[in-house]
């Protein structure tokens, strides 16, 4: 076995080589040697999806590094499951369970090299808290701007130094597809890369299994051997806890293992889609304790950040995508990451299926039902309504000649959101606007902007304007 082993250790070296220390550390890295039997090596991989994909991606040539080594093998056979060498080697992590989401546990083990990490079991031996971390959520693949990179640099600091003072809970929160399961992720990634044993056990998991694990414990009387495993771990990280709101049982078990955990000096990270002083249907005791720590939000992205992360996915998929296609796609799909991501992966899925150049025409014809659904998107007539009812002005407000602080500010946001929010260029803003000047409007959201960036109160309401208006 020792050589065989010893093979095995320069083919891992060899692929690792080849492929990229990204690619190799995402699909690769978990793969774990598993028995030998006559020409036939198996390896081990701890999910389906990963052995599928690892099959069809690299199957072949794991093949052809093996005979280079040692041409007695002809085959390598890619199966899930634990091996019993898998501690010596790579990660494994739980399979997912069954219509799980995307929650997931994961741990370092002691006696394995940094970065490789253990199963959590659960009470009953067969299950862990969730299921596998996405590989793709690193720190590495999230692209940072404005609206996110206050955000980025809060889970960067709890990765590097967890439970550090003021940053303890860590609070994330924004809108659907703005990156707080990213981050989570990549922060429990860079977590199990660390050698220290306090930070050896990673948690992860939604607001939802959460209520779903402690119903089971209550239901099968093992209340007490669900407790004292979660609040044996080092960092619990909980996501969408927006979730628990008129639970009030599990909310109640969630703030004792909060206060646990905290006191004990472990270190916990949160997300929701709004910060805890608007989580109203909260205990107010549970908000307080949230929100004592460190808040980052998540603001909706500008179409800078939109253009960076198509150019970024793009680039990952090797796909070439012009820069014209980019700035289209940018400029029409506002509303999260996740939908701007899939509208991408779309079409480049079908220009490689049919062999066909992207080109805006093209665009325009493969995601015509996703532009047509864009296209009803706000008009400013409904933003101009929305921030006069926010600001209790009337509607003739946003196209008088007035200039009183009390209309004027209100003015510039429904600019500035018009500008965010629809595809209409400045002079035609300006017009709606009661006639004014393209340089009127330019002014009003260079100056919203910079408010924004100054004042997070006034940030946040504009923020809650826009998410308002885009629900």
């Amino acid at each position: 076995m020792t050589k065989v082993a010893g093979e095995w250790g320069r083919v891992r070296q060899r692929l690792q080589a080849e492929v990229g220390e990204a690619e190799y550390r995402a699909w690769l890295r978990q793969m774990a040697l598993g028995t030998v039997d006559g020409d036939e090596v198996t390896l081990h991989l701890p999910t389906r999806f990963l052995r599928d994909w690892v099959r069809s991606h690299y199957g072949e040539r794991l093949n052809a590094l093996w005979r280079s080594e040692n041409p007695a093998i002809r085959r390598v056979d890619i199966r899930v499951g634990r091996s019993f060498a898998a501690a010596d080697s790579e990660s494994t992590l739980a399979e997912p369970a069954a219509g799980s989401p995307g929650a997931a546990a994961c741990a370092a083990n002691p006696q394995a090299r940094p970065g490789s990490a253990r199963l959590m079991e659960s009470m009953d031996g067969r299950d862990a808290f969730g299921v596998m971390l996405e590989p793709r959520f690193t720190f590495e693949r999230f692209v940072v701007g404005k609206p996110n990179e206050f955000a980025y640099a809060c889970a960067r600091r709890v990765a590097e130094r967890p439970a550090s003072f003021g940053f303890n809970p860590l609070f994330l929160y924004g809108g659907v597809g703005l990156g707080k399961t990213h981050l989570m992720h990549a922060i429990a990634w860079e977590l199990a890369e660390q050698p220290s044993e306090r930070w050896a056990s990673v948690a992860y998991m939604s607001a939802e299994r959460f209520m779903y694990r402690f119903i089971a414990a209550i239901r099968s009387q093992s209340t007490i051997e669900f407790k004292e495993q979660l609040r044996s771990v080092g960092v619990l990280m909980v996501d969408d806890l927006q979730f628990l709101i008129g639970k009030d049982n599990t909310q109640e078990e969630f703030f004792h293992t909060f206060n646990a955990l905290v006191d004990a000096g472990k270190q916990i990270v949160v997300s929701a889609d709004k910060s805890p002083s608007d989580l109203s249907g909260l205990e107010a005791r549970l908000r307080t304790r949230l929100g004592c720590g460190m808040v980052a939000d998540l603001h909706a992205t500008t179409y800078e950040l939109r253009l960076s992360i198509l150019g970024a996915k793009a680039a990952a998929a090797t796909a070439a995508v012009p820069s014209k296609v980019l700035e289209f796609l940018a400029q029409r799909i506002t509303s999260n990451v996740r939908e701007l991501e899939g509208a991408l992966n779309r079409l480049i899925a079908h220009a490689n299926l049919f062999g066909r150049e992207i080109t805006l025409e093209t665009t325009q014809e493969v995601l015509h039902d996703i532009l047509r659904a864009h296209d009803r998107r706000i008009t400013i007539e409904e933003i101009q309504r929305k921030v006069a009812e926010h600001w209790n002005l009337r509607l003739t407000d946003m196209i008088s000649s007035r200039r009183a602080r009390a209309v004027a500010r209100p003015r510039q946001v429904a600019m500035y959101l018009a500008k965010q929010l629809t595809s209409r260029s400045l002079p035609e803003i300006g017009r709606r606007f009661g006639n004014r000047d393209h340089t009127t409007v330019m002014h009003a959201v260079a100056r919203v902007g910079e408010l924004m960036e100054r004042d997070a109160a006034f940030g946040e309401e504009v923020e809650n304007l826009r998410r308002m208006l885009e629900s």
